[in-house]
């Protein structure tokens, strides 16, 4: 076997540890508004109540918030008795039941709320919440149509102090945060592309009786859902938004329902090209009859991202744990340079000649989320830090996060409440998210290129500000 080449290790060596600086960001401070019930983290805790504690709102419940000391449930509410049922069981029946969301929110010493009820309901709930003076935690999307988006942004401009957080974990993971930080201190140059996927192989149904139709697969109707956009793509557009630190410009796309063919409406396979305002591209790909993806295989997984630039690139996923990997791939000759090596008249290369002459792409190094910067620190930390990364490289070990991201969601809402903080997936991120998922929709819906300027004529009708006088769903 051929010795690997000693200079080429240690420049990965020196790479690595630049692209490893840490870069701090800090929260933007809540703005004024009417009278909100605030509490100190070290003097008491949050009171909170929980509204659609089904499949999803009973993960939440069960693997996370019951275990929180800075968060107590007082109140749970849903119309289907059993998942009702379930919920309060995990807090022995404490929490005070309701069917009715109004008479939940009545309850006056609720200070916050977590809303897990089907996308098409997310706004009725939250705008009654917000007008009897709760902060507001709710699942992806945040909001379901355009005219939504526009009252939504005129509850909150009537609220500011109350906290609105989306339920987008990968904001909270110490992966994502990382390769934030490397990708802003140059560790894969400028992002060009950024590709994400989410492949499953499986229906997506579940059993019901017919009456429980609509409640149980509500994932599978337009009346209801957002579809794979929402329920997927949702968390990685978000992604790119955050890591590109800009919106998407227009979207085209090709969705279609070619194999599920039982009775839903939405598509079953969708294709996707957001491009934003710098020219980069995010080609997004999702379908439900295989969970295959190119790349580095994580066992389980259908699930990733890809940022790609001129110096490398970075795969992050957060399913089924989290998992990330740095590829140096350092672009030797580039347009400029190009430019100033050759007069005008030869400065022309043939398509296929083209990166031939760029630097051989490196192994990858597996993503610390706990690093810290080896520059930084002493001798004996520095060579534990390298250590650390050969065992990670050999299959020794495998980077893991300290904190699971959904527990830290949930966690820094309740702390944010708290404190007066701007949660990191707040209102804006939210509502932005929610956004892409419609246009993306409707670029598929119309088979033409959308602009996001578009969302601002479409139903922007003057908003009402009375509440919603419904009763709850059961839970999403």
């Amino acid at each position: 076997m051929a010795e690997k080449n000693t200079d080429s290790i240690n420049v990965n060596r020196r790479d690595f540890a630049k692209a490893a600086a840490a870069v701090g960001a800090a929260a933007a401070a809540a703005g004024q508004g009417p009278f909100v019930r605030t509490a100190k983290a070290a003097e008491r805790k949050i009171k909170y109540g929980f509204i659609g504690p089904g499949s999803r709102g009973r993960r939440l419940l069960e693997r996370h918030l019951q275990f929180m000391d800075h968060g107590e449930c007082v109140a749970m509410c849903d119309i289907y008795e059993k998942n009702l049922k379930k919920a309060l069981d995990i807090f022995d029946g404490k929490p005070t039941a309701y069917t009715d969301y109004n008479k939940l929110l009545e309850q006056e010493d609720i200070e916050a709320v977590f809303i897990t009820v089907p996308l098409f309901m997310h706004f009725p709930v939250i705008k009654a919440a917000l007008q009897a003076g709760k902060h507001v935690f709710c699942e992806k999307s945040l909001v379901f149509t355009p005219e939504e988006v526009h009252e939504l942004r005129a509850l909150h401009k009537a609220n500011p102090k109350l906290t609105i957080q989306v339920g987008l974990q990968r904001r909270y993971s110490k992966f994502y945060h990382k390769a934030k930080e490397m990708i802003d201190a140059g560790a894969i140059g400028e992002i060009t592309h950024i590709q994400a996927m989410w492949h499953r192989n499986t229906n997506w149904r579940r059993k019901a009786k017919p009456e429980f139709e609509d409640q149980f697969n509500w994932r599978l109707y337009r009346k209801y859902s957002g579809g794979l956009c929402a329920e997927l793509m949702s968390h990685q557009v978000d992604v790119s938004d955050w890591f590109l630190g800009q919106h998407p410009r227009s979207v085209m796309g090709v969705g279609g329902l070619d194999y599920w063919q039982d009775g839903r409406d939405i598509y079953d396979n969708i294709q996707l090209i957001f491009e934003y305002p710098g020219g980069q591209k995010l080609q997004y790909s999702s379908i439900m009859t295989n969970r295959h993806i190119a790349g580095r295989r994580v066992p389980g997984d259908g699930c990733r991202e890809t940022i790609l630039g001129t110096n490398g690139a970075i795969e992050l996923t957060l399913i089924p744990y989290g998992d990330g990997m740095y590829y140096p791939d350092r672009m030797k000759v580039t347009m400029e340079s190009q430019a100033k090596e050759k007069p005008p008249e030869e400065n022309w290369v043939a398509g296929s000649t083209v990166g031939t002459d760029t630097a051989e792409q490196g192994e990858g190094f597996p993503i610390d989320p706990e690093a810290v910067n080896p520059n930084e620190v002493g001798f004996i930390e520095k060579e534990l830090f390298f250590a650390r990364t050969w065992a990670y490289n050999k299959g020794i070990m495998r980077p893991e996060e300290s904190v699971d991201p959904e527990y830290a969601e949930l966690s820094s809402f309740l702390k944010d409440v708290a404190d007066g903080n701007r949660p990191r997936a707040d209102v804006d991120v939210g509502l932005q998210d929610s956004i892409a998922v419609m246009l993306a929709n409707l670029s598929m819906d119309e088979e033409r290129k959308v602009y996001f300027s578009e969302i601002e004529t479409m139903g922007n009708a003057a908003p009402e500000m009375s509440s919603t006088g419904s009763g709850s769903r059961a839970g999403d």
